[in-house]
């Protein structure tokens, strides 16, 4: 059985239980206020925002909400990121933690 991909941020955020969604759905407010000329796309199965190329892309997992923007975001905010997994160019919040809205404004502006 082939999974649907998502056509649109609407569809991707649909496919997770609701308390889920809700976070999802304040992630990309928070995106949209924070680069408001960004335009929202799918790309490689996710959410991403798209300004003079990708500002940043987020998706839900399991147990985390991962975010990826590009590197230099994320050196910048390399004290406030220490207490999340992080790898190159990507953070996982923990849907069981509060999730850091500011943070994420923060990081979208720095882009």
């Amino acid at each position: 059985m082939e999974i649907k991909k998502p056509e649109n941020i609407d569809e991707y955020i649909g496919g997770f239980p609701n308390e889920v969604q809700e976070i999802l759905e304040k992630i990309r407010i928070t995106i949209q206020k924070a680069a408001p000329d960004a335009k929202e796309k799918i790309s490689y199965s996710m959410p991403a925002f798209e300004q003079n190329g990708i500002v940043v892309y987020f998706a839900a997992f399991k147990n985390h909400i991962g975010l990826y923007a590009l590197p230099s975001g994320h050196e910048t905010f390399k004290e406030e990121l220490s207490k999340y997994k992080s790898g190159k160019g990507s953070v996982q919040f923990p849907l069981k933690e509060k999730m850091p809205y500011d943070l994420i404004t923060k990081i979208v502006n720095s882009e």
